[in-house]
């Protein structure tokens, strides 16, 4: 019985090791990843071009507030060239952010409500752990609607968005 008690205890702190130290790894990673996509908001709102850029992975895709805006990067960055060039871009500030990573920890996703000239909006996207450096493999961004308005801005964009939804369906 002492023996069985041993080897069980042996296993359990084992384990528990083994979980915290993914738990920290997680940390770890998770900072990083806070980090840099501080350091992007930074780079649209110092109009850093290359920085901003460069924060994107090679393939990757970019979804705007505009249904009509799904860019790979070379897309966006022709986009916003002009933007950067005048320096008239963005200025984001996070103001709560959630991370979540897969199993392997290569890969995460994210959400975070933005304080933007656009008042609250929320960022979304997917990063990817690419040669030591998390890289935007997918970023979404959208204006938040309050419940108690959303009425009001559906009368808004109707008119708008009821020739757009045709033109989809055909």
């Amino acid at each position: 019985m002492k023996k069985t008690t041993i080897i069980l205890t042996v296993f359990l702190f084992v384990l528990s090791f083994t979980t915290v130290s993914a738990q920290a790894k997680f940390e770890k990673e998770q900072t990083e990843i806070a980090t840099m996509l501080d350091a992007f908001n930074v780079a649209a709102a110092k109009a850093d071009y290359k920085t901003y850029f460069d924060f994107y992975a090679d393939e990757s895709t970019f979804i705007g507030t505009d249904a009509t805006e799904v860019w790979e990067k070379k897309q966006f960055m022709v986009w916003a060239k002009p933007y950067f060039d005048k320096k008239s871009t963005w200025n984001f500030k996070s103001l709560k952010r959630n991370i979540h990573f897969t199993k392997d920890g290569k890969m995460a996703w994210f959400d975070e409500l933005l304080d933007t000239q656009m008042k609250i909006c929320r960022g979304s996207g997917v990063v990817e752990k690419i040669g030591g450096q998390w890289k935007v493999k997918q970023y979404v961004l959208s204006v938040t609607v309050p419940n108690e308005v959303v009425d009001k801005v559906v009368e808004i964009k109707t008119p708008i968005e009821d020739a757009m939804i045709q033109k989809l369906k055909n």
